[in-house]
């Protein structure tokens, strides 16, 4: 099953209730909840009434989004992994998304991605015990950079609860994007879904349906649940999002029906 929702990063500028609103109306099903704004790490009280409004409106919380980067001193990380832990749980997230450190894989030393393996792997145990999933957020910048370091990263964690999302990395065609979801796919629980070509310009996700399309397909193929989540839409208007929203719903509808891999 492919779930259709949102990032709540999408409205930064809007109150829970309003996003819950917009997302009920336009007929998704769950929020991520971003860790930046809407539910800042360790705050619990905000982490409860995001999940209070999501719930009353019928939607499910999908995840927490933090930017836990495992970086810093270990006394540092200990507390952003801690305030961390405690937003999700209050969130009742079912899934932590995470970023692999602050350093592409091609600049990152052995030490920086010795010292985030070490401690991704703490997390996605000490996670595991309290019933959430580990997700990486799949981007430039960060040891995911690439589908061989993040492959790479996943073996050397070598943990159960580590999973990882996927996004069409900026500037790649169709063929190349549904290449790199394909060498990632068995790892994958969730995708963060925008229109964005031929780099940052943001677009209707009906301009890049083609990819989206066959995206789905590919998730359908792989019998497993799979969260769907708009994470950017043009100009940051909410007033696309029923449009959008549409079609991310029109595109599953079509991927789950058919039954087999677009081509």
């Amino acid at each position: 099953m492919l779930r259709p929702g949102i990032c709540s990063v999408t409205y930064r500028d809007l109150p829970p209730e309003e996003i819950v609103s917009l997302s009920a109306e336009a007929g998704l099903e769950c929020i991520e909840w971003g860790g930046d704004v809407h539910v800042a790490p360790g705050v619990p009280d905000l982490a409860e009434y995001a999940r209070a409004r999501t719930e009353e409106a019928g939607l499910a919380v999908a995840s927490l989004g933090s930017y836990l980067r495992f970086i810093g001193t270990d006394e540092q990380h200990a507390t952003r992994a801690d305030v961390t832990l405690v937003s999700a749980e209050h969130l009742r997230a079912p899934r932590l998304r995470v970023w692999a450190g602050t350093e592409g894989s091609a600049e990152a030393g052995q030490d920086h991605r010795e010292l985030v393996t070490r401690r991704l792997r703490d997390v996605a145990e000490r996670a595991g015990k309290q019933g959430i999933e580990v997700g990486l957020e799949f981007h430039r910048g960060t040891l995911t950079d690439t589908v061989a370091s993040t492959l790479q990263l996943l073996e050397d964690v070598a943990h159960p609860n580590l999973t990882t999302y996927w996004q069409p990395n900026v500037g790649l065609d169709a063929d190349e994007a549904i290449a790199t979801l394909r060498a990632v796919r068995p790892h994958v629980s969730t995708i963060h879904v925008f229109s964005w070509w031929p780099r940052t310009e943001r677009l209707p996700l009906s301009e890049r349906s083609d990819l989206w399309r066959r995206v789905f397909a590919e998730l359908a193929d792989s019998g497993r649940n799979h969260d769907v989540l708009l994470e950017f839409v043009p100009g940051d208007d909410p007033e696309v999002l029923a449009r959008e929203a549409a079609t991310l719903r029109e595109l599953i509808d079509e991927a789950e029906s058919g039954g087999k891999t677009a081509r």
